[in-house]
């Protein structure tokens, strides 16, 4: 059966005339017939009984007229709602990002898709950084924000900018009043950082073990909330991505630049390199490679080079 076929035949069925059916499906009376006759073929017999004055259902064509409605029905729901899924009248994109970026600036970005697209449905898994990209690869989310690995592994990734990582201080110490420390000033101080396998408290061990020695871990937690009131409440200094400045200002503490050698990675978009994005996700990716500068997102007009 073919869809063209169960509309001829419903629209013959519900009205009993060859003629109405024709005008109601803009046909000639030679294809509507070849329709018919098509689909009791591949049905293996008549649906229809015709005369020159009236037109029957068989039977068979009698049990086939509830079921016709019923695809055809499922058939034009699909339809409309594929359209609009393609059209973003629908839809849910899914994206995971780390916290820092996910809570400091991934509202922005939330906001104008929003305004672009505001019947599709967004599904935001702030997880750690390695749990970003391997969401992706599980094909769990279409869309991650994180860290740029060393390996790829079948990912595709789009650069967004390059942080540089700050220390964080109680606001009221000495070293808030500095325009720059050096990583031997910070480390004198009772550190406070991420908990492992974070990539942040990975990084930090890799730049301080050459110069430093063992990261001076006093404290830590699993979220930059936490460290941000630590710091705040005078147990220690920390250092943070700068996307992050914000927010530890928020929570009481003051951030200030950091000397060489520099902690830099570049943060960016991910996706599968060999998968189609929905229309959904297309559209968020769009809007967040229209962000050009996203240094200055969020940022403090003090350090936003």
């Amino acid at each position: 059966m073919t869809i063209k076929q169960l509309r001829a035949f419903l629209a013959v069925a519900q009205s009993l005339s060859f003629a109405q059916a024709c005008e109601r499906l803009h046909l000639s009376q030679p294809a509507l017939s070849l329709a018919i006759k098509n689909l009791e073929e591949s049905l293996g017999g008549q649906l229809l009984v015709r005369t020159t004055r009236s037109v029957a259902l068989t039977p068979e064509g009698e049990t086939l007229l509830p079921i016709a409605r019923r695809l055809l029905a499922d058939w034009d729901n699909t339809e409309e709602l594929l359209r609009q899924h393609f059209t973003l009248q629908l839809g849910k994109v899914s994206i995971a990002a780390m916290p820092s970026f996910a809570g400091n600036l991934l509202p922005v970005a939330l906001k104008a898709f929003r305004d672009r697209h505001p019947k599709v449905n967004v599904a935001v898994h702030d997880v750690i950084n390695e749990q970003v990209l391997e969401m992706v690869r599980n094909r769990r989310v279409e869309l991650g924000i994180a860290f740029e690995p060393e390996n790829l592994e079948g990912l595709a990734f789009t650069p967004f900018y390059t942080d540089r990582f700050v220390a964080v201080v109680p606001a009221d110490c000495a070293l808030a009043q500095r325009s720059e420390l050096t990583w031997a000033e910070l480390l004198e101080q009772p550190f406070i950082t991420l908990q492992r396998p974070s990539t942040v408290r990975l990084m930090l061990e890799e730049l301080v073990a050459a110069d430093h020695g063992k990261l001076p871990v006093a404290f830590e937690s699993h979220q930059l909330s936490t460290i941000g009131r630590m710091v705040a409440q005078g147990l220690g200094v920390s250092a943070v991505p700068s996307l992050c400045i914000q927010q530890m200002q928020e929570l009481g503490a003051h951030c200030v630049a950091l000397g060489t050698p520099q902690l830099e990675r570049r943060v960016g978009l991910f996706r599968l390199a060999d998968h189609e994005l929905s229309s959904a996700a297309q559209a968020m990716c769009d809007v967040l490679l229209h962000i050009r500068d996203w240094k200055r997102v969020g940022l403090p007009t003090a350090y936003a080079e």
